[in-house]
């Protein structure tokens, strides 16, 4: 090969390498380009993904704050309810100790509640019921307790046992004809009012 042809082909493989350096150098621009352009959507995506996250994270973490709380607040009106309910079966086991006994607090107490009821009614002519028991406790004021009405309604009133009744205590009355009716009886007084009954024993046992 001669001289000239030489100097030929090293003058086309001098410009391809400067060619091929070019290339090559322009590649490697891009790839850098292309790689801190992905590692900058990586980290942003990254970002995205861990926002995301502890936005579900805080959700969910008020999610179980909440829930937490109702069931605490739940367990807390159940556990109430239970010391109210236990309450009113220890109110009731002594109101039926006292109602069985001849304790003078229950008989005016029994009284009270004929003469309420009768009231209520209008006074008249009416059949008192009781548990056998009663009867013979108020026997004997009966008729006193019918003038007491008779003056507070201004009716001529008369009271006159009628059958006796399976109740712990207290007195249903109604008219001669059966019309009218009270249920002056200590479980349904206690049903009446039991929901104020439950406002107060709940203020007394939790204020």
């Amino acid at each position: 090969m001669s001289s000239g042809t030489d100097k030929i082909i090293s003058s086309i493989m001098s410009e391809a390498q400067e060619k091929a350096d070019s290339i090559i150098q322009d590649a490697q621009v891009e790839v850098n380009q292309i790689n801190d352009k992905a590692t900058k959507d990586a980290e942003s995506e990254k970002n995205k993904i861990l926002d995301n996250g502890k936005k579900q994270s805080d959700m969910r973490y008020q999610q179980i704050i909440s829930e937490a709380k109702m069931n605490a607040r739940r367990a807390e009106l159940e556990a109430k309810e239970e010391v109210i309910d236990l309450a009113f079966e220890k109110a009731t086991e002594e109101l039926t100790e006292k109602a069985s006994s001849d304790d003078k607090q229950y008989v005016d107490s029994l009284l009270g509640m004929i003469k309420e009821a009768a009231c209520e009614m209008g006074g008249g002519d009416l059949i008192v019921q009781m548990k056998e028991e009663d009867i013979a406790k108020v026997q004997g004021k009966i008729s006193s307790v019918a003038a007491d009405i008779a003056s507070a309604t201004g009716i001529s009133t008369t009271l006159a046992m009628g059958d006796s009744i399976n109740t712990i205590g207290g007195a249903i009355l109604k008219t001669q004809s059966g019309d009218i009716e009270i249920n002056n009886t200590i479980e349904a007084r206690l049903d009446r009012f039991k929901k104020v009954l439950r406002s107060e024993v709940a203020n007394v046992l939790f204020n």
